[in-house]
């Protein structure tokens, strides 16, 4: 037996030695980070030792009380069920108090646990002051599942630094101080104190792996950077875990993935192989940030409309989901921010639950224009022709007050002008609907399947006519396609005269008289379809160009009425009844918006009551016309005259140091020239000042922005006027969106979280095409908003 001894022990000792030479080269790192700190926490933190096995592993273990180091642990009391310093790991007889090879980490969650193997070559594993291991969990879900973050509202605020490294939380229904190194929870509370946790923040191993000298010790790397005009530069880069989720939630609500795509293999292999050092979380928690991002770009974005001094004009729709037969109500506010460029950006995407009466689109817009605070900046509301709207925007209008709103709310219904040309030309459509059936049926059967289009485009070849576009069938209810598909098979003229002769089941050849009256029929549609098409824009200001091109389509329908064909004459008799119909509700404001574009003015309000009224351009009454619109707009100058002095500074707030003699003059001044005079001269000075040089690309903000300070309120009024659409497209936009978003496969979408992607999506949009640009806008505003917040914070 003491032959067998006798090797066992000259093992030991050799993996006792080389525990010892481990112990010092560790000991020597730990000592190198401590003299870099600067040592200002005292005495140094006693280090891991490695401790070997029978077998020659090692394990590292935390010294405990009285450790000296470079010296052998004494043994512990013998038995069989001795136990370690720390009371945890069982040992067992003749190891010399070692413990055994592995050590058990317990995972946060009661329902995992985690083994860690320390060996020889990861001896530097971090591990916590009370001598377990660290662990770090690789699911963020699973990790935080009992946990609650405390919000700090209503209780008294924490004062200690040692906060900023820390954060309260509650887990299973006892608070607890996290560490944001190592994740470790610590008693807190108003016995607690807060020294057990600065010790803490002393002796933190991973605080000290990642930070030095109040820095970060992450690698940078260098990053080739493009410029806009072609150079490239080389720059720094370091990689943030918390940048690049931001980015990842942002990229997908921008491009509409679905949130499954971070579950996927493919997409999660690709993002390890551009950086490894990534973490990919689960679906829900991008859910999460991006709910949370939403909540905070709302707030920034409510705080920005506050401080805002220009009204905003609206725009609304409703619309119906295919998937889940939910309807839903866009709200789009548009703007002209400080740098006088035009905004326009969804304000709310809101399930409206049904009926849709009039009552319930009239409360659910009223509640988000509190929330927004621009219930009482409101400019106007333009909506889609139709009487529940009616009767929704008379109930806004008790609801905010006469006395709110311009002109006590005459201004407020906007009709939206697609809408009402949409009308007009559907109804001179059902006049002619008989004459273009052969053309329509025609096109029918040749796009009906993809043996007949090959058959066309071969019948085009051979006849050498050019296809450029593909034959479309149009949509009865809306003109715009019938125009189209008129417009497109013209071309094809000769085709479909050879295809009559080719095949015997074809038999909607249309007549010489038939193609003719298209073209005419095209030639008179171009019209609306390019002023409909130039209303529709959300990028530039269309108030402006409104009053005159309206005037140039009634110009056009008194000319076909003229016409000698039956059909073309009760076309323009069915289109000018409803245009009359509609015209009288919008040419006052419209009137005003041509009027304070210093391209028109007085003169091209002449020309269009002249052209809508067929009178005599010098004639009374066109003369009386003009001038009650500009009576409208002195009554609105005096509003903004109005509001502006409210916040003029009160008398008592004046400096005393004023001179007597500058009282007495300014007292005269007023009595001479009081506010109604001055307005008077500002607006006539308006009037008066010569014409700008008409030209077709004429930004009209560009020309306030700099050229009307001269005219400081009339200014003020041209912002809101220039903001106003024409046209509800902005808010029917959305819907094509939605439609994608809210598809068949993901009709499980809460109206919560659709309104969240709708809305963040836009926001991002605006957001990384003013980056582009350079411009400050709404946008970098906000972002100037929340540094502010953080700066308060700190």
């Amino acid at each position: 037996m003491a032959s067998l001894a006798l090797p066992c022990r000259l093992a030991r000792d050799d993996a006792m030695n080389a525990a010892d030479d481990a112990n010092r080269e560790m000991e020597l790192q730990l000592a190198t980070i401590e003299t870099e700190d600067g040592d200002q926490h005292g005495t140094p933190t006693p280090s891991p030792s490695p401790t070997p096995s029978l077998d020659g592993a090692l394990r590292l273990r935390t010294p405990g009380k009285g450790f000296v180091p470079g010296q052998r642990p004494a043994p512990p009391a013998s038995g069989s069920n001795a136990q370690n310093r720390g009371g945890s790991t069982p040992v067992t007889s003749g190891t010399r108090g070692r413990p055994p090879l592995y050590a058990a980490a317990k995972h946060k969650n009661k329902n995992k646990a985690v083994t860690t193997c320390v060996t020889v070559d990861d001896i530097s594993a971090p591990m916590d002051v009370d001598g377990g291991h660290v662990v770090i969990s690789d699911d963020e879900d699973e990790q935080e599942e009992d946990v609650v973050a405390v919000n700090g509202a209503g209780k008294r605020r924490k004062t200690s630094s040692v906060w900023l490294e820390m954060k309260e939380v509650k887990v299973k229904g006892e608070y607890k101080a996290r560490c944001n190194y190592c994740h470790k929870d610590l008693i807190t509370g108003p016995k607690a104190g807060t020294k057990h946790l600065a010790d803490h923040l002393k002796v933190c191993t991973l605080k000290k792996l990642k930070t030095k000298g109040g820095k970060t010790m992450s690698q940078s790397s260098l990053m080739m950077n493009a410029k806009e005009d072609g150079n490239v530069s080389v720059e720094s880069y370091t990689f943030d875990q918390e940048v690049a989720r931001r980015e990842l939630g942002n990229m997908l609500v921008l491009h509409e993935y679905p949130l499954s795509i971070v579950d996927h293999a493919g997409f999660r292999k690709f993002v390890h192989a551009l950086q490894p050092l990534f973490k990919l979380h689960t679906r829900n928690t991008y859910r999460k940030d991006i709910v949370e991002n939403f909540k905070k770009e709302t707030k920034k974005a409510i705080d920005y409309m506050t401080k805002n001094q220009s009204r905003v004009a609206i725009t609304t729709d409703m619309w119906t989901a295919d998937s889940t037969k939910k309807g839903y109500m866009a709200i789009t506010a548009h703007f002209i921010d400080d740098s006088w460029k035009l905004r326009s950006i969804i304000m709310r995407f809101i399930y409206v639950p049904a009926p849709h009466t009039a009552n319930v689109i009239c409360q659910e817009l009223y509640d988000s224009l509190l929330e927004w605070n621009i219930d009482e900046k409101l400019m106007t509301v333009t909506v889609d022709n139709c009487i529940t709207n009616d009767k929704a925007i008379e109930m806004i209008v008790g609801k905010i007050g006469k006395k709110k709103l311009p002109l006590e709310g005459t201004l407020l219904h906007m009709r939206c002008c697609a809408h009402i040309l949409n009308l007009i030309v559907k109804d001179g459509l059902d006049v002619m609907k008989s004459a273009i059936v052969n053309i329509r049926e025609s096109v029918a059967y040749w796009t009906a399947t993809g043996k007949r289009i090959e058959k066309f485009e071969e019948m085009a070849k051979f006849k050498k006519v050019k296809i450029t576009k593909k034959l479309i069938l149009d949509c009865k209810t809306r003109w715009n396609s019938t125009f189209e598909m008129l417009e497109i098979a013209l071309p094809y003229r000769a085709v479909f005269e050879r295809a009559n002769q080719t095949d015997k089941q074809y038999e909607y050849l249309p007549t010489d008289a038939e193609w003719e009256f298209a073209a005419d029929v095209v030639d008179k549609l171009r019209l609306f379809y390019e002023i409909t098409t130039l209303f529709s824009g959300t990028k530039y200001v269309t108030a402006n160009i409104y009053f005159p091109k309206i005037c140039e389509i009634k110009m056009k329908m008194r000319q076909w009425g003229t016409s000698t064909n039956p059909i073309i004459k009760n076309m323009a008799e069915e289109m000018t009844t409803k245009f009359d119909k509609y015209w009288t509700d919008i040419q006052g404001l419209m009137g005003m918006a041509t009027l304070l574009d210093p391209r028109y003015k007085r003169h091209m309000l002449t020309a269009c009551f002249s052209m809508l009224h067929g009178i005599e351009p010098a004639s009374y009454e066109c003369i009386e016309l003009v001038d009650d619109l500009v009576a409208r707009l002195h009554a609105l100058l005096r509003e903004y005259e109005v509001e502006e002095n409210e916040y003029q500074p009160r008398e008592e707030f004046i400096s005393s140091k004023t001179p007597a003699i500058m009282n007495v003059f300014n007292d005269i001044v007023a009595k001479q020239s009081p506010a109604t005079a001055k307005l008077q001269g500002e607006i006539e000075m308006y009037l008066s000042d010569a014409l700008v040089p008409y030209t077709e690309k004429f930004d009209v903000l560009d020309w306030w922005k700099v050229a009307g300070t001269r005219y400081p309120t009339l200014r003020k009024v041209a912002r809101d006027v220039f903001a106003i659409p024409v046209t509800t497209v902005a808010s029917e936009s959305a819907f094509s969106t939605s439609g994608r978003i809210l598809s068949d496969h993901r009709s499980r979408l809460t109206p919560d979280m659709l309104e969240a992607l709708m809305c963040s999506q836009d926001w991002l949009r605006n957001k990384y095409k003013d980056s582009i640009k350079g411009d400050a806008s709404f946008w970098t505003c906000l972002q100037d908003i929340q540094e502010e917040m953080e700066d308060l914070a700190l």
